[in-house]
């Protein structure tokens, strides 16, 4: 590559289309994670610590999810040993290790690992990615639990089309937050 190319990236990366190449960036990055989770989630699920790890985020999830259903939602739940929740009209969700949302802690984890910013923030700001995307699994567990007692007709079209996608919706907004706030914040020494 010569210099010329070099430069031209260069002031494309910092002119101001430098959305552009950010957007591209965070695509190539959140989409490649995707397939490659996607295609090779057997062997990534089994290792043991990955395997653990879901299982362990699936118990917390059920948890606090059938807490909430219980004492804020009032809802009237019987449950089984396997982390399933059976509601009153015969309804029920399972959250198994698939369900857990540890694909969207390494999606996190590798998206502000690789986009450029300042180290000292990412230190804070993928454990942060992580609380965030902890909560949107437990309101898409609780909202999944509404959908199959109201409106059990809705269940898997929510949940492949609405609820499932939401996560990308909520990683878009960590990412624009993060490129706003973070990414091009000059760093003072002094």
């Amino acid at each position: 590559m010569t210099a010329d190319w070099k430069k031209e990236i260069n002031a494309f990366m910092k002119g101001p289309y430098s959305f552009m190449a950010d957007i591209a960036l965070f695509s190539i990055i959140t989409y490649g994670f995707h397939l490659l989770f996607r295609y090779y989630a057997v062997e990534i699920m089994s290792v043991s610590f990955m395997h653990q790890s879901g299982i362990w985020l699936a118990d917390r999830v059920f948890e606090i999810s059938l807490w909430i259903n219980r004492n804020i939602l009032a809802l009237h739940i019987t449950t089984e040993p396997v982390n399933t929740m059976w509601f009153s009209n015969g309804g029920y969700i399972s959250v198994n290790d698939s369900c857990s949302g540890l694909k969207q802690f390494y999606q996190v984890f590798f998206l502000f690992l690789l986009f450029p910013g300042p180290w000292k923030h990412k230190l804070w700001f993928i454990p942060l990615g992580f609380l965030v995307m902890f909560l949107t699994n437990i309101f898409r567990i609780v909202s999944l639990s509404v959908i199959v007692l109201w409106k059990p007709d809705y269940w898997h079209f929510s949940h492949d089309w609405i609820l499932r996608p939401f996560f990308y919706v909520v990683l878009f907004g960590l990412w624009v937050w993060w490129v706003e706030r973070f990414k091009n914040r000059k760093v003072n020494i002094s």
